[in-house]
């Protein structure tokens, strides 16, 4: 047991040697699929999530009726094809091939790049937000920039423009974004309340979603909660759910990195066709 425990800390030790520009695939791999891997898939369904709250990204996704008719086939597009660049490599040959899937989806429509730009600033900051506040341990320094330099190689290849080339600079874009368009509006609810209800259903049967909607709102800031038009969780239950998390994040830090991988990517979907 304790042989296994070292071996596990051996993921974080090789992290450490490692740099954040040249190395940021290897890291950004070994974080997601050795070091936090359950959180790293909340964290990248939450920052998804969280664009919702922009009534131009929610009015456009509401718009085609995806979420309303084929709500599990949007998120499988979005969590698989991003588990493609994270567990291959932005430069391999499989993410490629997802790139040309995404850009394909996106070009059908007129998104402005700043909305563009809010988005993948959800895959670098929401996921580092989260780490910070609900992994077994805190993210450093080099993970935080390693995460930056990865997805601004992703953001090239998806042709956004005008991507900040400092940590800071794109983090002030990502809240100051927020800020001035995180707004109430009935495709907001609409949206949020479908992909709600299927991250729910992974944790529990429908019949009890009702039992899970004031939990996962929970997790919600009131600012995101007021754009979505959720109400409030009680403070009691609030902090009910932050105990738990705090004793979760208490035994994952006794299990320490996973030697065996876990993959995004092992799902079978209608998606696994394409690749």
């Amino acid at each position: 047991m304790l042989r296994n425990y070292i071996r596990r800390k051996n993921i974080t030790k090789e992290i450490e040697t490692l740099d954040p520009v040249k190395d940021h695939e290897r890291i950004v791999y070994l974080l997601a699929c050795h070091c936090f891997p359950y959180d790293v898939e909340r964290s990248l369904e939450f920052g998804f999530f969280r664009t919702f709250a922009v009534p131009s990204i929610s009015n456009l996704l509401a718009s085609t009726g995806e979420f309303r008719k084929r709500t599990q086939k949007r998120y499988d597009d979005t969590e698989l094809i991003m588990y493609e660049i994270i567990e291959n490599g932005h430069s391999s040959e499989r993410a490629s091939k997802a790139f040309k899937r995404m850009n394909g989806m996106h070009g059908a429509f007129n998104i402005a790049n700043d909305d563009f730009l809010y988005v993948l600033s959800t895959f670098i900051f929401i996921p580092i937000f989260w780490l910070e506040k609900f992994a077994w341990r805190k993210p450093t320094r080099k993970e935080k920039r390693a995460i930056f330099y990865f997805f601004k190689e992703v953001g090239k290849k998806m042709n956004i423009k005008n991507i900040p080339e400092d940590y800071r600079e794109f983090k002030a874009f990502h809240i100051k974004y927020e800020k001035q368009n995180f707004k109430f509006a009935e495709s907001n609810q609409e949206i949020a309340k479908y992909t709600r209800d299927l991250l729910i259903s992974f944790f529990m049967p429908k019949q009890l979603g009702f039992l899970g909607r004031p939990i996962a709102n929970c997790l919600m800031d009131d600012a995101l909660l007021k754009a979505m038009g959720f109400k409030k969780p009680n403070p009691i239950l609030r902090a009910f759910v932050m105990i738990i998390l705090e004793i979760r994040m208490w035994f994952m830090s006794l299990l320490g990195d996973k030697k065996k991988p876990v993959y995004g990517t092992t799902k079978t979907t209608y998606l696994s066709k394409w690749i």
